[in-house]
């Protein structure tokens, strides 16, 4: 019987779907790492785990390290050391190797994590990326920008899902970046030049080196766009079709990526981009599963449980291709103007006409913080055999559907 060992900083509601997927398991003894304290766990899923041990920061590999030891006196030998979030995977990786556990390498995890070494890396290898360069210096960073042009993008080398990223749009926006927030050696910034194009996701499972399934999804419009402009209302859509001749230069374009990153075993989320001459762009990839509700968006389109999945995917290097059966789409719903969420406008129309196409919704309620992000304050999944009908749905629903803040 494996130990399993989870390191989950915080019991966040979407951390915990992937705990309680991994802490159900059967035939495994799981152990778990937070700063949380162990009673603020559900009552369900506290009695799945076996063994806790709190640290003070989940990013120290050198606390990770102790904890596992920690859990290994009380569950014996640890086997598997993982964690869904990004930002743990090197200091997971530092710590499994400290120990022999194992799983991805720390430079593996370093190459995904670290924006700027992994286009470097792609592009010494011939794989299609922006171009980019990670700016220590005003002098560096205005360089790059007469070089390249504008617009150009400016963002953390160590971001994850679009926080803290920004378009720069001319020259005189650049210098107020550079005025307000100038780049040092101890604090680069990854700039990169603006493609344009259709975005989407490539999400993928690699066992033993091999890619053994994938899923494609598109962005309307992309997340950058949906930053800089708070009316809209951001959709992801998972076509059911996605075999066809025209995903062919990603499908080979992202394995070779992923395999030169250093990918053995795992669940990619790539974001990628088909330019308007159609070749594609490969914008970055992390080694930990999707956020913005993507693990459910694709467990609904294939019928089956995406984060129990990638459990058993870790735990015991094991994954069954599962076939696309459904095209799935989600609608985010952000709030307008400022302030809390006082109401929700359109609600009745939008059941009406769409509610058998619903499996699942998370509405806004009033008193409601906003987000910030794009991901907005709720959420509506839907579905259907036929991929123009819930494109078709989506449109309607971002029609529909008002947040009122104030």
């Amino acid at each position: 019987m494996p130990t399993v060992v989870f390191a989950a900083p915080y019991f966040l509601e979407a951390t915990l779907r992937f705990v309680d997927a991994a802490a159900s398991l059967p035939d495994v003894r799981f152990g778990l790492v937070s700063h949380d304290p162990e009673d603020k766990l559900p009552d369900g899923l506290r009695r799945k785990v076996a063994a806790h041990w709190r640290v003070t920061d989940s990013l120290d590999p050198a606390q990770l390290t102790n904890a596992v030891q920690g859990l290994s006196q009380k569950l014996g030998p640890v086997h598997r050391l993982i964690g869904s979030l990004e930002e743990l995977q090197v200091p997971l990786a530092e710590a499994r190797a400290a120990l022999g556990i194992p799983g991805m390498s720390v430079e593996a995890a370093k190459n995904f994590r670290d924006k700027s070494r992994m286009k470097t890396v792609l592009q010494q290898a011939g794989l299609p990326c922006a171009r980019h360069r990670l700016a220590g210096t005003r002098d560096e960073a205005l360089a790059f920008a007469r070089k390249i042009g504008f617009p150009l993008v400016v963002k953390p080398p160590a971001g994850a899902g679009a926080r803290n990223t920004f378009r720069v749009e001319d020259e005189a926006r650049f210098a107020e970046w550079l005025a307000a927030m100038p780049p040092t050696p101890e604090r680069p910034a990854l700039l990169e030049e603006f493609v344009t194009g259709d975005e989407h996701s490539f999400d993928s499972v690699f066992v033993q080196g091999r890619p053994v399934w994938h899923s494609i999804s598109r962005y309307y419009p992309t997340p950058l766009d949906v930053l800089q402009n708070p009316w809209i209302q951001w959709c992801v859509l998972l076509p059911r079709e996605i075999d066809g001749a025209e995903f062919d230069p990603i499908r080979g374009a992202a394995a070779a990526a992923l395999k030169t990153l250093g990918l053995e075993t795992g669940l990619t989320h790539m974001e990628w981009f088909r330019r308007r001459d159609g070749r594609v762009a490969i914008s970055e990839v992390a080694a930990r599963p999707p956020g913005a509700q993507f693990t459910t968006l694709i467990s609904y389109a294939h019928d089956f449980d995406l984060y129990r999945a990638w459990a058993r995917l870790l735990v015991f290097e094991a994954f069954d291709p599962p076939p696309r059966r459904w095209a799935v789409g989600a609608a985010f719903l952000r709030g307008q103007g400022e302030g809390r969420v006082q109401a929700v406008h359109g609600l009745d129309v939008a059941q009406k006409e769409l509610g058998p196409l619903v499996v699942e919704a998370r509405l806004p309620r009033p008193g409601q913080a906003p987000s910030g992000g794009y991901e907005g304050e709720g959420y509506v999944i839907v579905r259907h055999s036929d991929t123009a009908v819930v494109e078709q749905a989506l449109a309607r629903l971002v029609g529909l559907i008002r947040v009122e803040l104030g």
